[in-house]
């Protein structure tokens, strides 16, 4: 391998720093332990990247995750060896499931110690291997620069994903007068970017032949900023347009076309739309079990097209008819350039959307209680929609994605395909931080809160002005309703009988915070969510509060329980 000499020596610690600066990264998410303090040492007096000091490991990932995932930038992490590394194992998995481009730096023993049961020696290269898209571990100082550049590239292209370095400590001590050549040589991973344009000619063609043609856009749309091309081409041929919880902010909501998210909590007229469509354009979705919950009747009399950058997810669920595998946004700028055939949807369309108005979203009103999704309705309206909103796991994850104006790509940021409790305020710190002119906004259960409100403890201290609005049912929402619905009401462990003060636990973070329980003043309470600081909003909410609508897991699209029709 060529040489490349330094202009002086650099530490592997230095070349680690050296070489994220130069590929763009200007901020880290970490905490320092032994395995990393030649890393952290270097840092001290680094110029040109900040690092934010987390409270928790899995604290660190999840920044990172909210960092990258609002904003497309590479998140990265750093952790010691040991506790530190296995502690920030659910932030790589979510990352994982969700394809976020993620770097997480693990300290590791000095390379003698490796395999000896070292202390904080933990295999994580093993460990990560199914959760990761790629991970190294650095046996030769020199070959630092050469391998962050590998990792960033993989991690940023194609399906992005996480990629760990594994660096064990004398390799990140030991100082270089020359370094390997930096330059891609990655003959087996070339992924496809540029779509087959005779299949996306054969796409439009179909819309010819069909009567109830459907768009299902995913994450995928979001990640590849494609969504001005998607309304475009939705537009153009006047298809009716479901998205995936991911997929939320593609197309605004206010659009006549889109019909809502499907699936599980998904909208009645998506999930008949789902149901009832003779042609579906999958962009960007992988079909996952929370929308396509009875895979071996969803789609059945339907022609299949699956548009998406991982040929793994093409066929591996639903029987697809045309694949194109490549990036979203190019493709359906081909699509966009295809001259389309004669076609007449109106009657489909008067279906949709007559649909979409006799079952809305709706909620029974309660004297003298909070109503979750009213409380998200009224942000909605004083935020304008503009908000980058961040949600933790359960209910009012549901409820955001049903019940929040989104307008923009990568407005929601959430974790969907690991469905992590306590993703939420730290994600909303990685959010803030890569948005710092926007407004974010959490929302998080009680549940969710206790298992990470350890990282408020950074706020101040960083100028991090997110507003966490938390939604107590002193309960683990979703469990308890899952409980309710097909456990005969038997609540096995989902109630809390006691909780923490979360106002005295906010006020000892130095926190604005308030408590709102009459539902009479929660619309002026909830203006002070425009103040520019960071703040924690309790809102009391009913303990029998379910989400609906509900597609039970195993049922089909249009076996909704909850439907409630206008008269």
């Amino acid at each position: 391998m060529k040489k490349i000499k330094l202009d002086k020596p650099r530490s592997g610690s230095q070349l680690v720093l050296d070489t994220l600066k130069s590929l763009g990264v200007d901020t880290i998410f970490g905490y320092p332990g032994g395995a990393v303090l030649p890393l952290y040492d270097a840092l001290y007096d680094y110029d040109g990247i900040q690092h934010i000091l987390a409270r928790h490991e899995q604290g660190a990932t999840h920044e990172a995750e909210g960092y990258a995932k609002s904003s497309g930038k590479l998140g990265v992490a750093l952790v010691t060896s040991g506790p530190g590394a296995t502690n920030a194992v659910t932030g790589i998995a979510d990352a994982n499931a969700d394809s976020v481009p993620m770097l997480v730096f693990t300290g590791q023993v000095a390379t003698k110690g490796i395999g000896k049961d070292a202390f904080q020696e933990a295999d994580i290269i093993g460990i990560t291997m199914p959760i990761t898209k790629y991970n190294y571990q650095i046996r030769e100082t020199e070959d630092i620069p050469r391998v962050i550049t590998e990792a960033v590239h993989i991690a940023t292209t194609g399906r992005p994903g996480p990629v760990v370095i594994d660096l064990p400590k004398d390799i990140s001590a030991k100082e270089v007068t020359v370094i390997n050549d930096t330059a891609l040589v990655l003959p087996s991973y070339q992924p496809t970017v540029e779509p087959n344009a005779m299949q996306l000619k054969k796409i439009v063609g179909v819309l010819g032949k069909k009567k109830r043609p459907l768009m299902l856009v995913g994450g995928g749309v979001n990640y590849a900023n494609a969504h001005a091309e998607l309304v475009a081409f939705a537009e153009k041929h006047q298809i009716p347009v479901v998205s995936s919880l991911l997929g939320l902010g593609s197309m605004p909501v206010d659009n006549p076309l889109f019909l809502g998210m499907g699936g599980m909590h998904g909208s009645y007229a998506a999930n008949m739309a789902l149901a009832e469509t003779d042609y579906l354009i999958n962009i960007g979705s992988r079909f996952d079990d929370r929308l396509a919950s009875k895979p071996d009747l969803f789609l059945k009399n339907a022609t299949v097209a699956h548009i998406d950058i991982d040929p793994a997810e093409i066929g591996k669920i639903v029987k697809t008819d045309l694949p194109v595998v490549g990036d979203a946004k190019r493709a359906l700028e081909i699509l966009l350039e295809v001259t389309p055939p004669e076609t007449n949807y109106s009657k489909w369309l008067e279906e949709v959307q007559d649909n979409a108005k006799r079952a809305p979203y709706s909620f029974e009103a309660e004297t003298g209680v909070n109503k979750p999704q009213e409380v998200i309705k009224l942000i909605g309206e004083i935020t304008d929609g503009e908000a980058i909103i961040v949600t933790d796991v359960g209910q009012h994850q549901m409820w955001a994605a049903q019940w929040y104006p989104y307008k923009n790509s990568r407005q929601l940021v959430t974790s969907g395909g690991l469905g992590t409790m306590g993703f939420g305020i730290p994600a909303a710190i990685g959010a803030k931080l890569a948005n710092p002119d926007k407004n974010v906004i959490v929302f998080v259960g009680d549940g969710g809160f206790q298992m990470t409100n350890q990282e408020l403890a950074i706020l101040n201290g960083y100028g991090i002005a997110i507003k966490v609005v938390l939604f107590n049912n002193h309960s683990l929402g979703m469990v308890r309703q899952w409980q309710e619905s097909f456990y005969e009401e038997r609540r096995s462990q989902s109630v809390f009988d006691s909780e923490p003060d979360f106002q005295l636990l906010a006020a000892a973070y130095g926190l604005k915070h308030d408590k709102f329980l009459d539902p009479k003043t929660i619309s002026d309470d909830l203006k002070v969510i425009t103040e520019n600081v960071p703040m924690v909003l309790e809102v009391g909410i009913s303990q029998k509060e379910q989400v609906y609508p509900m597609v039970p897991a195993g049922w089909h699209n249009d076996e909704m329980l909850g439907v409630k029709f206008n008269a």
